[in-house]
């Protein structure tokens, strides 16, 4: 995956401030209000001291608490200000502070809302301002822009990896040879772990899950450089069609067949011996399911070869941002190889930045298969306008077991390109 592409504009142009609701609620004020003065160049608050206003959207309080302290080391150092703001709704809030023309001036801004911002106008594209953006893993990079414009320094990742019950594997008769590195051994072995008490696997709903499988078979939903839906190439009906084999088997079922929220949920209570889930199941395993033995692969590679499904969200900068310069700064802070480190050991989370990788590994070894995925990942739906199109998608997919797979990718390519026209 390249972080440029050949895409040309060629989607709808919607303020997103038509998104929010009529009546704004300002966010607190920040560096004395926002100016667009129609430059490219970074705007300034002028002589003294900036301050400036961080909103995040919090995993608790230890990510709040490393934030604040990144934050509080950066004004001590550069002599300006920052204030923390955790969002009660990161998006309603940013809708409301666009809308009402002062919005923070650093923002946490998620995957799948990025194209909406930034073709609304909504954000500040920093990237090529940054020292060392090279850095970044290209397919994260790639997730953040639009229009060959790379926007924003991705904070973190997360992808999906296969999750194995060590019991269960060796009650099996299986050993470390036989973890499955294709689709065909990964159906081996769900058959050899299904008993009557578990399933062998157990899938999570929706596209954040089966996606991965079209991946592996060199597919997608979309081909954000193109900006086209892709659903109905025959790549994607192979890939559906594998999981649907998998289902129809037995061997594999959703985790709403037993009883369970999640596939973590189903995996940590023993109803499934393996399942597809990302990092985050090791902060729920450890809390919820602490005598739980697993262990972590890379998925299967499909026919077209290794495949995952990344997560991730970039520093976002206000377009309308009096003190950009400041917020380049600060933003290059929150992102060094040693602060991700440190949030890595707060939270829990992967960095996005190459040149920490093994340091990370080291740090954390049982996480190796999940920070390989950053390498070959595919990023979530990028592509503005398609939020309702995607959430139709995954209500349709809830029924995958039973429904016709070319049907599904059919009425999705069918409302996408009715979006994206």
């Amino acid at each position: 995956m390249s972080t440029t592409s050949s895409r040309t504009p060629r989607y709808r142009r919607a303020s997103l401030a038509a998104l929010a609701v009529s009546t704004s609620l300002a966010l607190a004020a920040c560096g004395g209000g926002f100016e667009d003065d129609g430059s490219s160049e970074p705007a300034s608050s002028g002589d003294g001291p900036v301050e400036l206003q961080v909103l995040i959207a919090s995993s608790g309080d230890a990510e709040t608490q490393a934030v604040e302290d990144a934050a509080a080391a950066w004004a001590e150092e550069s002599g300006n200000e920052v204030e923390v703001v955790v969002a009660n709704d990161i998006a309603q809030q940013l809708s409301q502070g666009f809308a009402g023309g002062n919005p923070p001036d650093v923002f946490y801004v998620d995957a799948g809302v990025f194209g909406d911002y930034a073709e609304a106008g909504n954000l500040y594209p920093y990237l090529d301002q940054m020292e060392d953006a090279d850095d970044f893993y290209p397919n994260l990079v790639e997730t953040f822009t639009l229009d060959d414009q790379a926007y924003c320094a991705p904070k973190d990742f997360s992808t999906l990896a296969l999750q194995i019950n060590t019991a269960a594997w060796k009650k099996a008769g299986l050993t470390d040879a036989d973890i499955p590195t294709t689709w065909d051994e990964l159906q081996t072995v769900a058959d050899k772990l299904t008993t009557p008490q578990q399933a062998g696997l157990v899938l999570g709903l929706g596209r954040d899950r089966v996606g991965a499988f079209l991946v592996q078979n060199g597919g997608f939903w979309v081909d954000s450089e193109t900006g086209e839906a892709t659903a109905t190439e025959p790549s994607n009906v192979e890939a559906l069609e594998y999981v649907q084999g998998l289902l129809d088997s037995g061997s594999a079922v959703l985790a709403p067949d037993v009883d369970a929220g999640w596939g973590g949920e189903a995996f940590g209570t023993q109803k499934a011996a393996m399942t597809i889930e990302g990092n985050w199941i090791r902060g729920a395993m450890s809390n919820d399911y602490p005598d739980v033995d697993y262990t972590v692969a890379e998925l299967p590679e499909g026919p077209a070869g290794k495949g995952t499904l990344l997560f991730t969200q970039c520093w976002g900068i206000s377009a309308d941002s009096e003190d950009q310069e400041a917020a380049v700064s600060l933003v290059e802070s929150m992102t060094s190889p040693e602060q991700q480190l440190a949030n890595a050991e707060a939270f829990g989370v992967m960095p996005s930045r190459e040149s920490a990788q093994a340091d990370y590994v080291e740090q954390f070894p049982e996480d190796a298969p999940f920070i390989a995925g950053g390498e070959y990942g595919q990023g979530p739906v990028n592509l503005p306008g398609l939020g309702p199109v995607l959430a139709d998608l995954d209500s349709q997919l809830e029924q995958i077991a039973r429904a016709d797979a070319t049907e599904i990718l059919e009425s999705f390519q069918k409302n996408a390109e009715a979006e994206l026209q």
